[in-house]
């Protein structure tokens, strides 16, 4: 690997006619190892990038999910605190959970820009992508599940109030899907940057 490293060092400071460049105050080994400096595998100019979109994705993602479940569940209670506006605060119980899950992919976030850096491996950019996609996607699918489960909870409760309590443990459940997604991103961003050397 050494030996192909070089050749194509040589082949990079050559002259367009063939001669290699001599002179001018600068020496041939020099401008290797800067060249072979630049030119490692494992730590790639845009290895960041992958960091940034999980960084990203983290917060998109939930947000996505939290902003669907306090539109649909927003829209149940808008509906049934017409009739019954004594138990607003009652069913307000899903809106505050489908908030909770854009906090996860705020955690995940600032952890991964935290870490962030120029000179950065490429395992460390896949795995932060990989804990940025973990939260974001889970907790858009616990914030479809809220959505859902809230919009019929708080009608239902409406008309039946011993409905609530089913409600409630639904939506522990489905704020667990976004949990879930926390705890794999958090144990992915610990590995990112072990026996990692650039």
């Amino acid at each position: 690997m050494e030996g192909i490293k070089i050749k194509i060092g040589a082949l990079l400071l050559q002259r367009p006619d063939g001669r290699g460049y001599r002179g001018r105050g600068q020496s041939f080994f020099l401008k290797l190892k800067l060249l072979k400096n630049n030119m490692s595998e494992l730590c790639p100019v845009y290895a960041p990038f992958f960091g940034a979109i999980g960084c990203a994705a983290a917060i998109i993602f939930t947000s996505f999910g939290a902003a669907y479940g306090t539109a649909k569940s927003g829209i149940g209670i808008c509906v049934t605190c017409v009739l019954r506006p004594d138990l607003l605060f009652k069913n307000i119980v899903p809106v505050i959970m489908a908030g909770i899950i854009a906090i996860y992919g705020l955690i995940v976030s600032v952890l991964i820009v935290y870490s962030l850096g120029q000179k950065q491996a490429l395992f460390t950019g896949f795995i932060q992508l990989g804990a940025g996609l973990s939260v974001g996607l889970s907790g858009l699918a616990a914030g479809f599940a809220i959505g859902i489960v809230g919009d019929a909870g708080v009608r239902g409760n409406s008309q039946q109030p011993r409905l609530f309590v089913g409600m409630l443990l639904i939506l522990i459940f489905a704020e667990v899907l976004g949990l879930y997604g926390l705890i794999v991103a958090l144990l992915l961003n610990a590995r990112a940057t072990q026996d990692v050397v650039c």
